[in-house]
């Protein structure tokens, strides 16, 4: 019996699970990645983590520890699920698996959670670090007491000191346990400190690893969810996210998100002992790595905090340069302490000031670039800012690679490189003068600024988009007649072709696994996400693809041959023409099914033309998803999931159309209308089209086509999700149907191909009637 198998979590294995195990076993062992297209309910989850924890697990293997990244919350459940399963089969004799989840500060902080201490979800990042650099100080070198002592007092003033019955305590509790603090956040000689680092602080040896600070023996523990670990932590009166930067380098798997491997300030702060050959990388809706990544290695400041920028180094100027004092004599204290500053870096009050006279010239520059685009573009403007939306201003040609009109700016204002590249020291020794000159919570802005400024002058103009990007807000306390009274403007450095840094970061890893229900076709994502550089380079990458096993007749599957749903052929959402009478009725002709019915339409604004021309056909409950935060979404899916059949309409670039589990009697069928290709009139658009072009050959089809197609895909995926689950799967658009020049059946797998047969729009109610009778 191979070793994995006593690790895989059932009795039995799918056959395709059981060949995906042993390829990705024998891939990563040559430090290769096998790529799996696997369609739902082919047991991905199981085989890559029984693969990579055999891995760990075998003492001659190089691995020590398994990564997980993706980018749906479902997902992150089902591999903790999964990984709940590996633990509860092992043999008895063995330990379980360690794992820990990555989360952000706010879920795990207790007073985060418990809007307790001063803390919520809007500052726990800037009070926290506040915090920890209030303990740090009051514990240092030179500080005036020690780190139990703190947590000492702050046991005592929940009760009061001096009081006897510690049972009259008011006790700070979160993840149904109660901690050793009080609610309210102690002081020290009037110093507000945390508890909870402090004592994380004390149980830190001084020569030792950070994992000897952990309260509780990891080998017991198994999986560890946020939950898990705010209760073990914080009823200790630790610290939870340090507990978590303890645990990354000794679990044996952390499931994360791809900020987690991608994001350059979370692994240079965070997760960076994770980036080396001794990790096994597992990529879940891997189809997402591509745009994920993109957002992740772009970059960009806002007009306000330039304007912060400039604020922030007018006040380490003026000070630098006081010569008085006022009564306590601070000024020259706070005057003393910049200019030491200075002094101990690489960095001068000229640089400073240079750098406050580039920011303030920059916001000049968008200030009048806003104003000439929006004279030229949206004439009258002024009068009625309510009716302006969202705007990119290009800062090139986008189809034609070349410098930025910024940049060129610059070079005729006297701004050379070494403003640019400088940018990013001055910002750093700014930050450091103020945290230690200033009692504010809150983020510095000239480091962002600095490190953007840096990046601008760095990129090449073939790769990366340069634009100015206004989206629409409303502020009352900007004069009337301003476009800043209407937008939030943004300095953007976009990422066309991210594909050289993902694959460079997939170097990093020993090997693994990359996977999901859409990657076809493959070739298209080996080349985007860097794989085939990596083969190149003489690292194995592997494919396997394991179609959907379950019985074919409890599914119908349909390509309707009706004319293509595109803006030429359908208009406006709120024109009344015969291709939109067709489409309505072909969807209502779906959306009779008995039970839940999913459509996709290609945007929002299509999605609320659905609804109601659906409400205008059927007796059915139809419900509309609309672009809106976790929340609302939440209560809308469950809505959807409880009492009778309703018919729930969204785009097909929201959330509900992937990870979303619909398993069971949850869905009954799904339709796809149009081929949700992204608006390509869109600066950006052209500018990623065009890099594509050069790069890959037909920007059109690896940038627009191929990921649209994959949209589609995932959301007819959501139907079959089991062996005993029937439904109906119909894709809307003659280019499902037919292979024409612009056509996307090619973009399905063969056995998609082949189930998806082709029928003519007046055939799919006699199509769906018949399914209906047999089932």
């Amino acid at each position: 019996m191979p070793a994995w198998q006593t690790i895989f979590g059932h009795a039995e294995s799918y056959d395709s699970q059981a060949t995906g195990i042993e390829t990705a076993i024998r891939t990563a062992d040559e430090r290769g990645f096998t790529v799996i297209e696997g369609a739902c309910g082919t047991g991905k989850t199981m085989l890559a983590l029984t693969a990579g924890i055999d891995r760990v697990r075998d003492p001659d293997s190089d691995y020590e520890r398994v990564l997980v990244l993706t980018s749906v919350k479902q997902q992150l459940r089902q591999f903790e699920t999964d990984l709940e399963t590996i633990n509860a089969n092992l043999p008895a004799d063995w330990n379980p698996v360690s794992g820990l989840t990555l989360v952000g500060k706010a879920d795990v902080c207790p007073y985060s959670r418990e809007n307790a201490g001063g803390v919520s979800d809007d500052n726990v990042y800037d009070r926290c670090e506040t915090l920890r650099e209030r303990t740090r100080t009051l514990v240092g070198d030179g500080g005036q007491t020690s780190a139990s002592s703190l947590t000492a007092q702050a046991r005592s003033q929940q009760i009061g000191l001096g009081d006897a019955d510690r049972s009259e305590g008011r006790f700070l509790e979160t993840a149904g346990e109660p901690t050793p603090y009080p609610p309210e956040m102690p002081e020290h000689e009037d110093v507000e400190f945390c508890p909870f680092y402090a004592q994380y602080l004390d149980d830190l040896p001084e020569d030792g690893d950070a994992i000897e600070a952990v309260p509780f023996d990891l080998t017991e523990q198994g999986h560890l969810t946020p939950e898990n670990l705010v209760s073990l932590s914080a009823s200790h009166g630790t610290c939870p996210h340090s507990m978590m930067g303890a645990l990354i380098p000794e679990v044996e798997v952390v499931v994360g998100n791809y900020y987690h491997a991608f994001d350059p300030l979370t692994t240079s702060s965070f997760t960076g002992a994770l980036l080396d050959e001794s990790t096994f990388l597992i990529c879940d809706e891997a189809h997402m790595l591509e745009p994920r990544v993109r957002d992740l290695v772009s970059d960009g400041v806002a007009d306000s905090t330039l304007r912060d920028a400039e604020n922030e180094l007018t006040r380490v100027i003026q000070t630098a340069e006081m010569d008085g004092t006022d009564a306590t004599g601070s000024s020259t204290a706070d005057a003393r302490l910049v200019r030491e500053e200075l002094e101990d870096s690489d960095v001068t009050l000229e640089e400073c000031k240079e750098l406050r006279a580039f920011v303030a010239d920059l916001r000049e520059e968008l200030d009048r670039r806003i104003e000439n685009h929006l004279d030229h573009d949206r004439p009258g403007w002024k009068a009625d800012l309510t009716s302006l939306s969202d705007e990119e201003i290009p800062l090139r040609d986008p189809e034609t690679p070349g410098e930025d009109a910024i940049s060129e700016w610059a070079e005729v204002e006297g701004y050379d490189g070494g403003t640019w590249v400088r940018a990013e020291s001055v910002g750093a020794i700014v930050e450091r003068i103020l945290d230690t000159a200033e009692d504010e919570e809150h983020s510095r802005a000239t480091p962002a600024v600095g490190r953007l400024l840096g990046r601008w002058y760095r990129a090449d103009h073939e790769t990366y988009f340069r634009e100015i990007e206004l989206e629409r807000t409303w502020n009352e306390l900007e004069p009337e007649g301003s476009w800043r009274r209407a937008y939030s403007a943004r300095l953007a450095l976009f990422n066309c072709v991210p594909s050289g840094a993902i694959g460079e970061r997939l170097a990093a890893f020993g090997g693994g696994v990359l996977m999901s229900a859409t990657l076809e076709p493959i070739e298209v994502f080996r080349e985007v996400t860097g794989l085939d550089r990596l083969a190149s380079d003489g690292r194995p990458v592997v494919e396997r693809t394991f179609p959907l096993e379950f019985p074919a007749e409890n599914r119908a599957s349909f390509a309707v041959d009706a004319p293509k749903f595109t803006y030429g052929n359908r208009g406006h959402p709120d024109e009344e023409n015969a291709i939109r009478r067709l489409y309505g009725d072909l969807l209502a002709e779906v959306a009779r099914t008995p039970g839940n019915v999913l459509v996709g339409m290609p945007n929002y604004a299509e999605a609320t033309w659905a609804a109601g021309a659906l409400e205008s056909r059927l007796e059915k409950p139809v419900l509309l998803d609309e672009s809106s935060g976790d929340g609302e979404t939440e209560e809308l899916k469950h809505a959807f999931f409880v009492g009778e059949g309703k018919v729930l309409v969204t785009s097909l670039r929201g959330t509900l159309t992937e990870g979303v589990d619909y398993s069971g009697d949850r869905l009954s069928a799904a339709v796809v209308c149009g081929v949700p290709i992204i608006n390509t009139a869109s600066p950006r658009t052209k500018a990623v089209r065009t890099a594509y072009d050069r790069a890959f050959g037909d920007g059109f089809e690896y940038a627009l086509t191929v990921p649209a197609v994959r949209k589609a895909r995932q959301a007819i995926g959501r139907v079959i999700r089991g062996p005993e689950e029937v439904g109906v799967r119909v894709l809307l658009d003659a280019r499902y149907a037919r292979e024409s020049w612009d056509g996307v059946r090619d973009h399905f797998p063969e056995a998609e191909r082949e189930e998806f047969q082709p029928v003519s729009a007046d055939m799919l109610a006699f199509g769906l009637e018949r399914f209906r009778e047999r089932h």
